[in-house]
């Protein structure tokens, strides 16, 4: 069993993650906007127990995505595109407890915290530096706009899976579409111009 403290670079709740320039009661509004409620975070801990024993399936599918198109895997790769997989492979485990957090955490501010240092983390400011890797310094905010689609669509087939109705997974999906817009939101913030966001 995989625990957070061993995970490559994952610093959630610890002194050195980014302080998120959102203020609790933005982050409220921004809740509202979306039309994330109580339900859905219920919907969203539904959700991870149904996922929590399929997360590597999961992980399969969105990797083999991005490692189908090159303009994607070069985020992963050297200058001269050479896939750099010890930096796959420790994204992939934060990423697997991506998927855990955003069903199961309280989006309290330490969670808001979180999502600041990871929207750094694919900018100038922080690429490449929690691995220690050459590779491209930052990723395009369109393709994390874009990202949004694949890992919403792909999610609905793994909800279905455990006898849930149609109503329950359909209810665990827009939970989840809802959690995925917040946080990459969250993490254009990096993105923006000051007094853009």
């Amino acid at each position: 069993m995989t625990t957070t403290s061993s995970i490559p670079g994952y610093t959630y709740g610890t002194e050195t993650v980014a302080h998120s320039p959102i203020s609790m009661e933005e982050f409220e509004l921004l809740k509202q906007t979306v039309l994330f409620t109580e339900e859905d975070e219920k919907a969203l801990h539904m959700a991870g127990e149904v996922l929590q024993d399929q997360l590597e399936e999961i992980l399969d599918l969105w990797y083999s995505f991005v490692g189908s198109h090159p303009h994607l895997v070069q985020y992963f790769s050297t200058p001269d595109k050479q896939q750099i997989e010890e930096y796959l492979a420790a994204v992939r485990q934060r990423f697997r407890q991506w998927i855990l957090d955003t069903c199961n955490r309280p989006y309290d501010q330490t969670w808001l915290d979180y999502q600041q240092e990871i929207g750094l983390r694919h900018t100038y400011a922080k690429k490449n530096q929690t691995d220690r890797v050459s590779s491209i310094p930052h990723i395009g905010m369109r393709y994390m706009i874009a990202f949004i689609y694949p890992i919403t669509a792909t999610i609905k087939s793994f909800l279905a899976r455990k006898g849930h109705s149609a109503e329950e997974v359909e209810k665990m999906h827009q939970a989840w579409f809802k959690a995925v817009v917040l946080q990459d939101t969250l993490w254009c913030y990096p993105y923006a111009k000051e007094g853009y966001f």
